[in-house]
């Protein structure tokens, strides 16, 4: 290929391609930034990830180094998608041109856009926004700050319209403007006026790049990465959790910021009487308070994904005998406004502590934990009380949400946990001084009655003394005194007994799929 071709199609081309996929970028960045409509980056994530399965998923994890890396990567790389094949277009659509040109010497460079590139673009823009919406369906009704799934639907579908049309508009403007040249008698055109113009409209480039920029950096500020797998643990565990301490895990780079004017809660699927709740429909119904311990399914022996609160709230079954369950209704399916999805039993959602809560520790729930109401269900995995929950639906068979599509489950009742907080076992102990360990113990819904513990790695158990004890939804803290009588390493394990009289069991198993089990083991080094 020539010099003069490269001039005419490629350079042009993909200058002006990447120029508009700019333009198109800041366009998502800004609707999700002022009006949360989220990103196709966000979108296709929400997308793939529940059909990745959960062995590769750790995998992936341990090899890009963690969660946060790897939503980060994601982001990235979809946004980095987004140029390229922008880029590509622009080539696409110079190349047309040009060609169209060539055949046709009565037209110049003057005379406008072309009617075929015109074409040309359109059919781009459509079958991008086709593309998106058939790719993207199920989890179109993502909305981050509130919108009802339907109403969620078709703004993002507008959404994507929009930064689709800006991406076409600004091809056929810049490329009419780079590719300028005046008719066939005037002077003859030179390579300077077209480098002039790629000048100024890398300028325009430039400029995109610092709005995304700055866009993305506030973005970033309210992202998840700060908070995301936070833990609750150590000498300073307090039997209520405070609420910015309360343990936090979230599918999302950003977590939604619901605007509780535009929120709702469906109730639908097989009931007789579909209902829609304002929140102050919701706390206007009779409500309870209850204190409930949640655990997410990834916490491992002796980590820190678990916390306590006070919950209040309106009893999930209140809803849905309002709305009226048909013959045959086995599951509920609760929806996030995030997109996230999970169900429970219809005998679990219709027990009376399974609550639709709309408060943490006498104050409205906090953004990160669900705001303005999120599904709370005892005994069951954290992933299974729902944040910011905006539908219910009742179905007559049973379907895979999020998790369980990876491989997670099909167990989600918690298992037995008991976790030794104090004392800090990484530097050695004074012999001959007496040794108060702490910790908690959580068993779901079942309740502790008792706490064990082992100095000889699990051959005699010493029963420790409950210093909290207050519901059966929620941990209890233990605490023990311990005198070793000689130095030496001691191999120290806990145990708890649930209300039901079983044993915790000591068998090890990992976090996937069904949550991880066994005694928390520590190391003693007492010295002389």
């Amino acid at each position: 290929m020539n010099n003069g071709r490269w001039v005419k199609t490629i350079g042009p081309g993909l200058l002006v391609g990447f120029v508009a996929a700019l333009l198109m970028t800041l366009m998502m960045l800004a609707l999700r930034y002022f009006f949360g409509i989220a990103t196709p980056a966000e979108l296709n994530g929400d997308r793939i990830a529940p059909f990745i399965p959960v062995d590769f998923f750790f995998k992936l994890l341990g090899l890009v180094g963690g969660f946060n890396t790897l939503k980060q990567l994601g982001i990235g790389n979809v946004i980095l998608g987004q140029l390229i094949v922008g880029a590509l277009g622009g080539w696409l659509y110079a190349t047309i041109v040009e060609r169209e040109r060539a055949h046709d010497p009565t037209q110049h460079r003057s005379m406008g856009i072309s009617r075929r590139g015109m074409l040309v673009v359109m059919l781009m823009v459509g079958l991008a926004w086709v593309v998106s919406i058939g790719s993207l369906w199920p989890v179109l009704g993502t909305h981050y700050q509130g919108l009802p799934p339907g109403q969620a639907a078709m703004v993002t579908v507008s959404g994507l319209l929009i930064s689709y049309a800006v991406y076409g508009a600004a091809l056929l403007g810049f490329y009419r403007f780079i590719s300028d040249e005046p008719p066939p008698r005037s002077v003859p055109a030179t390579t300077h006026g077209i480098g002039r113009r790629a000048l100024l409209l890398g300028g325009v480039g430039v400029a995109a790049v610092l709005a995304s920029t700055a866009l993305l950096r506030q973005l970033y500020r309210l992202a998840t990465y700060s908070y995301d797998g936070k833990e609750y643990k150590g000498a300073d565990l307090q039997p209520i959790t405070p609420n910015d301490r309360f343990y936090c895990v979230s599918k999302n780079n950003i977590d939604p910021h619901v605007k509780k004017d535009w929120w709702r809660v469906e109730i639908t699927g097989q009931v007789e009487r579909p209902r829609t709740y304002r929140l102050e429909d919701i706390v206007a119904l009779p409500a309870v308070e209850q204190e409930t311990t949640l655990q997410c399914i990834s916490n491992s022996i002796g980590g820190g994904l678990m916390s306590n609160a006070i919950w209040k709230g309106v009893p999930l079954r209140i809803l849905l005998e309002a709305a009226g369950p048909k013959a045959g209704v086995t599951e509920v399916v609760c929806r996030s406004v995030d997109g996230y999805t999970d169900d429970l039993p219809l005998e679990k959602a219709m027990d009376p502590t399974t609550l639709v809560a709309y408060e943490m520790n006498g104050v409205p729930l906090p953004q990160n934990h669900g705001f303005p109401a999120r599904i709370l269900a005892p005994g069951y995995v954290g992933e299974k009380s729902v944040k910011w929950v905006t539908r219910i639906e009742l179905h007559n068979e049973d379907s895979k949400q999020f998790y369980e599509k990876q491989g997670w489950g099909p167990n989600f009742i918690l298992h037995t946990h008991s976790r030794i907080d104090v004392p800090d076992f990484k530097g050695p102990l004074p012999l001959g001084s007496i040794i108060v360990l702490k910790g908690v113990a959580f068993a779901g819904n079942r309740g502790v009655d008792r706490v064990e513990i082992s100095f000889d790695d699990g051959r005699t158990w010493k029963e420790t003394e409950l210093t909290y004890k207050q519901s059966p939804l929620a941990w209890v803290h233990w605490k023990t005194s311990w005198h070793p009588r000689e130095a030496g390493e001691y191999k120290l394990a806990v145990r708890a007994t649930d209300g039901t009289g079983a044993v915790q069991t000591a068998k090890t198993q990992n976090i996937a799929p069904e949550g991880a089990t066994g005694y928390h083991r520590v190391t003693a080094r007492i010295l002389a």
